[in-house]
């Protein structure tokens, strides 16, 4: 998908942060957009702001009701026809120590960060099957790639969501659809603000890290770059991307500095 001018791509999460900058980049580049997340009055600023507002949907939706989303499909379906590309964006992060936190959370996090992207792929993807085209995009990390401290269940969600598409791309590569997952690194959003603590309340503040990292805006032209190349792993990271190469060449070396790298 070189050309997005006119493709219907569907978000979610697109109420804020790499969600938000990647809507306004792709309606930069043409696309039709269905803007997803839970919040009505936000998604209707967000697509205020991108251009062409009034070729955009506002589809709000809880990704964690499943029971849902054929209804939300169908609703997409029968305003455009069909759908090009979609980009489970939406999820949660966490800071907390694994001795500290209750299953329970853990749940939580996995139910938002995996099982909801699945729900949904799962629901989408026969639509795509039927015409023979269509790419399906999850974000992910570079802690789906190298887990660190204060991110059991994150890192847990990230690895299942690349290892879920790593299987779907092999599966449906003779079909005609593209499969990609964009595993960003520190992206300055407000994604630690809202970040799971031990006890399931949002972690509050702005880390040292997201606050001098890329902005979402360059993340997002990157990462659209990226995806019309049609590439299936993108990283997209400063130099926390060189611990994705470490741990191919030297596991242990990586695993002695991930006890002392400062993620929180």
């Amino acid at each position: 998908m070189n050309d997005f001018h006119n493709k219907v791509i569907w978000i979610t999460g697109a109420s804020s942060g790499i969600g938000e900058a990647m809507a306004y980049e792709l309606a930069r580049r043409g696309a039709l957009l269905i803007l997803s997340a839970r919040r009505a009055d936000v998604l209707e600023a967000v697509k205020s702001r991108c251009e062409r507002p009034d070729r955009h949907l506002v589809l709000p939706m809880d990704m964690t009701d499943h029971s849902r989303f054929r209804e939300q499909t169908a609703a997409v379906l029968s305003t455009y026809g069909h759908i090009d590309m979609l980009v489970n964006n939406a999820g949660v992060s966490q800071r907390a120590l694994v001795k500290d936190t209750p299953v329970e959370v853990d749940r939580q996090i996995m139910e938002l960060d995996f099982f909801g992207p699945v729900a949904l792929t799962k629901v989408v993807l026969p639509h795509m099957l039927a015409r023979g085209s269509g790419h399906l995009v999850a974000v992910s990390s570079v802690v789906g790639l190298v887990a660190t401290p204060y991110r059991s269940a994150y890192a847990s969600a990230k690895h299942a969501i690349i290892g879920f598409h790593d299987a779907l791309r092999a599966e449906v590569h003779d079909a005609g659809l593209r499969v990609s997952v964009l595993c960003p690194g520190f992206v300055r959003t407000n994604v630690s603000l809202s970040a799971l603590t031990a006890d399931g309340t949002p972690h509050g503040k702005v880390d040292a890290q997201q606050d001098k990292a890329m902005s979402a805006e360059a993340f997002a032209r990157k990462a659209v770059d990226g995806l019309a190349r049609g590439k299936g792993r993108i990283v997209i990271a400063g130099k926390e991307r060189l611990a994705v190469y470490l741990g191919r060449l030297s596991p242990a070396l990586l695993e002695r500095l991930v006890r002392k790298v400062s993620v929180v």
